[in-house]
């Protein structure tokens, strides 16, 4: 499958050399120069930086930068009101509070989220209710929502995460059948497309992310959105103190408008990557042909999520992948991670699953949660600036699994003798 690319930025891929060692062994890594750095230098961006130097712009309380970013979040959404913030966490606490959700209340989400949601439902005195996800993309099961519902419940928190896309259409009519609003969380999945709506509008609210590491980024930032009065009138009363207690500075909306101008583009060569990856992962991953050297047939599967098509879209901001490790004395999913990363390759642990990481006695769980419980242990995530790079960087990925695949049993031999200490962290990815 093609890439999308033009001739000119297409190189040879990259041809898989069975003796090559692989560099957690002291062999060459696939991409020596590490995962592509984030954000981009762009012309576009620099442009505009230096003009909110040279007009002052950068230093002011209000200015045009930020009506101008938030009139571009109102039409990309079709909605009427949007506030700016200083970080997506601050977005997912404002619009619960828009929502009118208050101590005691109850907010349903799923077990395998952003720690930053529970957190923030229960820094207003709230109560999580976790419920399962599916096992295919391991996204919200909209099936476990239903009974997950209850007098106290007061919003769901609906999050798109690892390029997996949420059934909204079925989530909207269960809500919409209880009475209870929803949160749609688009924080990873900027623009993506959910069953042919913009992701965030389904929801009562949405809210984006503008952090270092995302899609569109200032560094920090954050942005709430809706088409209720009622929701944005709250947040602005909570909000306005003489100013603006969750501000996002003028410098950070210069920084943000050419980049959701280029978002569009930039999505669309990401999930052109990804297909071509999917094809290609087939092939790294596949059990070692008969005459080819290799020292072990590795007994897991890396399986990645399926790709929304149709009316939908992802937007990549992460790709999730399951990990299964068949065998115990095979490699663990970290222990591939660390390798894999050691080529040159960001592809990490996932989040933990919220009900893995906090006291039982601060949440209600729905039903049996053993899908998060698979996810919180197998799920990986490929970060997204290699998704803009063109076929030689996108080749690197498979080349660097496939020299995992081919070498896991002294890798896992390195690991018990000599790696210990990475296991307990010291990679920074588990």
């Amino acid at each position: 499958m093609s890439t999308g690319l033009t001739n000119s930025q297409r190189r040879p891929a990259v041809q898989f050399v069975n003796s090559d060692r692989p560099a957690i062994l002291g062999g060459p890594p696939v991409r020596p120069s590490g995962p592509p750095a984030w954000p981009p230098t762009d012309p576009a961006l620099t442009t505009t930086l230096r003009e909110t130097l040279l007009d002052g712009s950068w230093g002011r309380y209000h200015g045009e930068r930020c009506q101008r970013l938030q009139s571009l979040l109102a039409e990309s959404h079709q909605v009427e009101h949007v506030v700016l913030t200083c970080s997506g966490t601050a977005a997912v606490e404002l619009a619960l509070r828009g929502l009118g959700v208050v101590a005691g209340d109850e907010v349903i989400l799923s077990a395998y989220d952003f720690k930053g949601n529970f957190q923030d439902v229960l820094a207003l005195g709230a109560i999580p209710v976790l419920v399962d996800i599916c096992p295919d993309d391991w996204s919200l099961d909209v099936a476990q929502v239903a009974a997950a519902l209850g007098p106290k419940v007061k919003a769901i928190i609906a999050s798109h995460l690892h390029g997996a896309i949420v059934e909204m259409p079925a989530l909207r009519a269960i809500a919409d059948g209880a009475g209870v609003p929803i949160l749609e969380d688009a924080c990873q999945a900027p623009l993506a497309r959910v069953h042919g709506r913009t992701a965030g509008i389904w929801g009562d609210v949405g809210v984006l992310s503008f952090g270092g590491s995302k899609l569109v980024t200032a560094g920090r930032g954050g942005a709430v959105f809706t088409r209720r009065a009622d929701i944005a009138q709250r947040i602005r009363l909570h909000v306005l103190r003489g100013n603006d207690a969750y501000p996002l500075s003028e410098l950070q909306g210069a920084a943000l408008i050419p980049q959701w101008e280029f978002l569009p583009e930039w999505n669309q060569r990401r999930s052109v990557a990804v297909e071509w990856l999917r094809s290609e992962f087939t092939k790294s991953t596949a059990p070692p042909q008969a005459g080819v050297h290799h020292t072990t047939e590795s007994a897991w599967e890396l399986s990645p999520f399926p790709v929304a098509s149709g009316d939908s879209g992802s937007a990549f901001y992460k790709w999730g992948m399951r990990y299964e490790s068949r065998e115990a004395d095979r490699l663990t999913r970290n222990q591939f991670a660390i390798a894999v990363r050691a080529e040159g390759i960001a592809l990490d642990p996932g989040l933990r699953s919220l009900h893995k990481i906090h006291s039982a006695r601060r949440f209600r769980t729905a039903g049996d949660l053993s899908e998060a419980t698979r996810a919180d242990a197998g799920i990986l995530t490929l970060h997204h600036p290699v998704l803009l790079g063109d076929e030689s960087d996108l080749a690197q990925i498979p080349a660097a699994i496939h020299k995992i695949r081919t070498h896991a049993k002294e890798i896992r031999e390195w690991f018990v003798t000599e790696g210990r200490s990475l296991e307990l962290g010291e990679a920074g990815v588990v």
